[in-house]
């Protein structure tokens, strides 16, 4: 894949006590392509993603989003820079006391101007939830909404300050197969629509291969190989060949 690197992860190391999780891990991801990195439960592949917003700090190594450094970062460069990587958390991280589209009102107060709110917020909460076929639920609570339904506003909200980058952590974890294939296709229908480079955490392999224009497997803490969907599937390599078995 080619085009401008969007994200660089250069000799990534982070250990929990004796537990070393990431030892030596490299990563590029390029502008517009969706990234899978694919590994097993308790790999690290959850901390990798942490690690490149900045909600966790490796041991060692270096992070480049969007240009630039994130260590060398303050807090108030960080935020900014946060607002141009969207993160879809596992769990949806959704306030169940706030409606849908309190829900995606909250990250413009944070990163929009209050005049900017007061003209183009309301438009922008509905482009979001059109954009996910949800602008039915506006007024619902997260307790009136399904798992998949959930995971789509969830979207909206990070679709909403339209970033450059988006971290999926397991999209489709804990839905059944119908809602997970809805929800990889929406992953393909924002990149396409908005140019988005993506990595995508995941070990559901129907996600992956609807999703993944490459895919990066997160073995014993290192990048052991990458490749296609494809190309991985046909290894002759006993250690690929457990993840697709």
């Amino acid at each position: 894949m080619g085009g401008e690197v969007v994200i660089e992860v250069s000799d990534l190391y982070k250990s929990f006590g004796d537990n070393h999780v990431l030892k030596n891990f490299n990563l590029r991801l390029y502008e517009g392509e969706n990234l899978v990195v694919l590994g097993k439960s308790g790999s690290g592949k959850s901390v990798l993603i942490k690690c490149i917003i900045n909600l966790i700090r490796p041991d060692k190594g270096q992070i480049v989003v969007l240009g630039q450094d994130i260590s060398l970062l303050d807090q108030d460069e960080l935020d900014h820079l946060r607002a141009d990587v969207g993160f879809l958390f596992q769990s949806n991280a959704l306030y169940d006391s706030m409606t849908v589209r309190q829900n995606l009102l909250f990250p413009l107060r944070r990163h929009w101007t209050r005049k900017r709110r007061d003209e183009y917020a309301e438009q922008a909460v509905m482009e979001a939830l059109e954009d996910v076929g949800l602008a039915h639920t506006l007024h619902m609570m997260p307790s009136e909404l399904s798992g998949g339904m959930k995971k789509r506003v969830a979207l909206a909200r990070t679709l909403i300050l339209r970033p450059k980058v988006i971290l999926y952590d397991e999209p489709t974890t804990g839905l059944d197969p119908i809602t997970s294939r809805e929800i990889s296709e929406l992953i393909v229908k924002v990149q396409h629509k908005y140019q988005t480079a993506s990595i995508i955490i995941s070990h559901d392999l129907s996600c992956i291969r609807h999703t993944a224009n490459r895919v990066v497997m997160l073995l014993e803490g290192r990048c052991y190989a990458e490749g296609t969907y494809e190309n991985l599937t046909r290894s002759d390599d006993p250690k690929i060949r457990t993840f697709f078995e």
